[in-house]
């Protein structure tokens, strides 16, 4: 494929091979409740965590996977750099919401010369925008086999105004942005710097106020989905329920504070909201089923947030009948407990997966 620059989407398939020296970007992920930045570096050994941390965002600032307080985000990155003394400016930050949209297409086989001529009339007939308000990119998955003459293509598109509007409020954060990625594959690239490809795995990561499913097997992405649904509605079902503030919501939604003689009511609630998000999930197993009659499921892998939620990890796994496993992106990475608290690494590690994805991209040439 050819070397498409900035402000095109990057998929990860596009992911060199890290040299030893290989300057890798920092990854930022800015969801619509926190600012989470991580950076790595990869040496013979693998990776080193060198830097992590998180902000609070203003309600509001960010909704849909889109800016809405680009000032006070900016204001609050830099902020946040500053705090962890990243001299660093080159900057992967991925994307989701309405305004992105991801399709696997099956197209007779090309070079990738005629494949990149090809593409743009064949995104028309998928994509719900005028094609010329969006950046494409896709990433030939070569699936064909034998002498199979069709292979399938994952296409992405994002709208120019959203994808924009990031790259200007970076800049005025003083930040290089380099790579420019979709949530569901930032996801992808935490599992692969951490789980054999040769499993079938669904990757739910739940933030505030998105889920992202992607479905990997055999080291590919078979569908990748953002729903709206999040964390952030659990804790304002209980908040409303019980008649408490958010803070005391927050607390009894992560085991923080006991529910004492509401534990009753509090499983409704749990059960009840988090019913919907296995609903989700199931229809993304369904789907598989269907495609892929002959391969398994061999595990859901649960980050964000929304994984810190006392009991979810259980309550999937029954409700779905796979065995759930909280992630943790800095498994494999090396952490110096000089510099940074170990239990602090193991108590942000599951919201930090998509920013630690996009920490593991090398920066372009």
């Amino acid at each position: 494929m050819g070397k498409l620059k900035l402000p095109d989407i990057k998929l990860p398939q596009l992911k060199l091979s890290a040299a030893k020296k290989e300057k890798l970007a920092v990854g930022l992920d800015i969801g619509s409740h926190a600012v989470k930045i991580c950076q790595m570096a990869r040496g013979v050994d693998g990776y080193h965590l060198l830097s992590l941390g998180s902000a609070q965002l203003p309600e509001g600032a960010v909704e849909d996977g889109m800016l809405q307080n680009p000032d006070e985000v900016a204001r609050i990155i830099a902020a946040l750099y500053k705090d962890l003394q990243i001299k660093e400016k080159k900057v992967a930050i991925s994307i989701s919401g309405y305004s992105v949209i991801v399709k696997k297409i099956n197209l007779a086989v090309m070079t990738e010369t005629e494949l990149e001529a090809h593409i743009h009339a064949e995104a028309e007939q998928y994509i719900p925008f005028d094609i010329d308000d969006v950046y494409l990119d896709f990433q030939d998955l070569k699936t064909n086999t034998g002498n199979a003459d069709r292979t399938d293509v994952m296409l992405v598109a994002a709208k120019k105004e959203v994808v924009d509007g990031y790259l200007n409020m970076l800049r005025t954060a003083g930040l290089k942005p380099v790579i420019v990625d979709v949530d569901a594959f930032a996801l992808e690239n935490a599992y692969e710097a951490n789980f054999s490809l040769e499993e079938n795995a669904a990757l739910i990561d739940i933030g505030a106020s998105k889920m992202n499913i992607n479905i990997i097997s055999h080291g590919v992405s078979t569908l990748a989905r953002d729903i709206v649904l999040g964390s952030r509605q659990l804790t304002e079902q209980i908040q409303n329920r019980f008649d408490i503030s958010l803070e005391e919501a927050e607390a009894i939604k992560l085991g923080r504070a006991e529910a004492g003689e509401r534990q009753a009511v509090l499983e409704e609630v749990f059960t009840n909201t988090c019913t919907q998000w296995v609903m989700e999930i199931k229809r993304a197993l369904d789907f598989f089923a269907t495609n892929y009659p002959d391969e398994t499921i061999t595990k859901i892998i649960l980050s964000g947030g929304g994984a810190r939620i006392k009991g979810i990890d259980r309550f999937f796994a029954e409700e779905c009948g796979i065995p759930v496993v909280i992630f943790n992106p800095f498994a494999n990475a090396q952490v110096d407990s000089r510099k940074i608290n170990p239990e602090y690494v193991r108590h942000m590690a599951p919201e930090m997966t998509l920013a630690t994805g996009l920490a593991t991209r090398p920066t372009p040439l």
